[in-house]
């Protein structure tokens, strides 16, 4: 993939890629978000297979972002404002591996900086409890089915979408307001 001057891709698994997708699509300089798995050992994996549990992918994001409007530390402070860092392989009532908070860095850059974030919130205790997020390098990322891509901004009366992603989506417009899209 051939990638323009300031372009990066930064990869997050953070619960239900519907949610985390739903909240990277709001920023400026966020170019596009990608549901998709990743981290696993089955090849060209579906929905079904992931549910499982047994292929080893988290449902995860891939965003392609512009550096000279918004940092990955920025993206990092917002991934771990959105989710649950503290619980393994669980966000809410969605529960296995697949659901787990990890990072899939691309280059030794974002995993110091993700290392140096977790540090520091670590040392400040920021959430009362081990931030267990883990750090992994990205391997192949496969793009989910079309149906799940944009799904929250599809489905916004659809039960799961209006009592667990809108309250997501509304704290980042009150927390974050300054770094949404105009």
């Amino acid at each position: 993939m051939s990638i323009q001057e300031g372009i990066e891709v930064a990869t997050f698994a953070g619960g239900c890629f519907w949610c985390t997708e739903a909240v990277f699509l709001e920023l400026e300089g966020v170019n596009s978000v990608i549901s998709g798995y990743i981290g696993g050992k089955t090849i060209d994996p579906t929905y079904k297979e992931i549910c499982g549990g047994e292929t080893g992918h988290a449902e995860a994001i891939e965003i392609s972002f512009d550096s000279g409007k918004i940092s990955f530390g920025e993206l990092l402070e917002i991934f771990f404002a959105t989710h649950d860092p503290t619980t393994i392989n669980r966000q809410g009532n969605d529960v296995g591996t697949q659901y787990r908070s990890e990072i899939f860095y691309h280059n030794e850059e974002q995993k110091k900086t993700a290392e140096d974030y977790i540090a520091l919130m670590t040392a400040e205790d920021t959430f009362g409890k081990r931030i267990v997020t883990k750090i992994s390098p990205a391997s192949k990322f496969y793009e989910a089915e079309d149906y799940h891509q944009n799904y929250y901004n599809d489905n916004k009366s659809q039960g799961y979408c209006s009592y667990i992603i809108t309250p997501k989506i509304e704290k980042l417009k009150k927390v974050y307001k300054d770094k949404l899209k105009k």
